[in-house]
């Protein structure tokens, strides 16, 4: 006895518009363009229902084993194999096996799917996939930029692995900024900060990740920090910062990193740029060229950015600020060296909170009490400092080496 087949809800739309063709409620060509089928197709079906009725319009090949389908007694073969010799090895490795031991070359997912079937391999859960709702973009430019690092070996093997800070806005899709630095740290985002409130003012709010520069970790929590250098800044300049919970929230930037992982690395190869230095004076060149391809309209066309107000001192504010307490002969330690104050009036300075300003590895200034005072640096060095780092900025810190790239790699295509 033959085993009855069931329609697919193609097959039963088909049924529902043969029937209306057989009863002459519509013409062929009318039936035909409600199938999406040529009319000689629509005619083929008509006269398949006409002879066996609607299982003529089953589609033949069901029911019916695959083209590709493997051979049971190779199948047979193989189970025997795998249940003698093999029976605690995972799909992977017995596919190695039998190329190598026994001549025969089946897929890996071939074999996993037939130890499946005889129970002798367990798939692992899949995990539940998170729906991340869209969200709608801010109306104005300056209402929410998205700033984020992308590590990648920009330079293909012309130099080693570095980042590069990228700004985003919310509202356009558009490029506001672009730097390439060695790693990410709280110097290279005030420096870059600084960049973006000179070119446009002061935005609302930054979105970013929640990186050490940006946000609090619970070690320093326990230490009595409660906030970083860079939220200290914001703070000054009125921007709110916000972090994200996970890197889909900030989607614009990250596929905005995607992108540039392809166009930008192609670009610089092109324009002959090997340096961090080369590519920082050039990129304006390639920002303006990318914006004027994925930037897109804003809601409403005014600006959200600010100017700078009066007591904002941008210099000041964009240098990296630690606080020293001087000691009986008015000296204090910054990193592994020592300074010495040269004031008039010592006795005063003892035991007095200083504020040190450092740009670039080097201090540019000391104040007390918003007075400038005149430092000298000690030739001597203490002992050297462990370097703490993240783990993103792990890899730029390799000796250089020559680095194959992968068949697939962007830069390839």
């Amino acid at each position: 006895m033959e085993k009855e087949l069931h329609m697919t809800i193609i097959e039963a739309d088909r049924l529902f518009v043969i029937r209306r063709l057989k009863d002459k409620k519509i013409n062929l060509k009318k039936a035909a363009e409600e199938l999406g089928l040529c009319i000689k197709q629509c005619y083929r079906l008509l006269q398949r229902f006409l002879k066996n009725g609607p299982q003529g319009l089953i589609s033949l090949k069901k029911g019916k084993p695959s083209n590709n389908h493997l051979d049971e007694n190779i199948i047979q073969k193989v189970l025997n194999i795998i249940k003698e010799k093999y029976f605690d090895y995972g799909p992977t490795l017995i596919k190695e096996k039998l190329e190598e031991k026994h001549d025969l070359h089946l897929a890996k997912e071939s074999i996993r799917q037939i130890m499946i079937k005889e129970g002798i391999w367990i798939p692992n859960k899949v995990k539940e996939k998170k729906i991340h709702p869209r969200r709608t973009r801010r109306s104005r430019i300056g209402e929410l930029e998205q700033i984020d690092g992308s590590y990648e070996y920009w330079f293909e093997d012309r130099a080693d692995k570095c980042c590069l800070l990228v700004c985003i806005d919310d509202a356009t899709s558009q490029i506001m900024l672009l730097m390439f630095c060695k790693t990410e740290t709280t110097e290279n985002y005030l420096e870059f900060l600084k960049k973006y409130l000179k070119k446009y003012g002061r935005p609302i709010s930054f979105y970013s990740d929640k990186h050490s520069i940006f946000r609090i970790n619970n070690k320093q929590k326990y230490e009595g920090i409660f906030s970083t250098k860079f939220q200290k800044v914001l703070k000054v300049l009125d921007i709110e910062l916000i972090c994200a919970h996970s890197p889909q929230a900030k989607g614009r930037v990250e596929r905005a990193n995607g992108v540039l992982q392809d166009r930008l690395i192609k670009w610089l190869r092109e324009e002959g740029i090997s340096t961090i230095e080369e590519a920082n004076e050039s990129l304006e060149k390639f920002r303006i060229k990318y914006n004027k391809k994925f930037a897109k309209e804003p809601a409403d066309k005014s600006s959200a950015h600010r100017s700078l107000l009066p007591n904002q001192n941008l210099e000041h504010l964009c240098m990296i600020q630690e606080e020293r307490t001087l000691s009986k002969n008015l000296s204090f330690q910054y990193k592994t060296n020592l300074y010495q104050i040269d004031a008039e009036y010592k006795n005063r300075l003892y035991g007095k909170k200083v504020l040190i300003y450092e740009s670039k590895g080097k201090i540019m200034m000391v104040t007390q009490n918003g007075k400038e005072l005149k430092f000298l640096k000690w030739q001597e060095k203490l002992c050297e400092p462990t370097k703490i780092i993240d783990v993103k900025e792990l890899e730029t810190y390799w000796p250089t080496i020559i680095r194959k790239p992968n068949k697939k790699h962007p830069w390839k295509r």
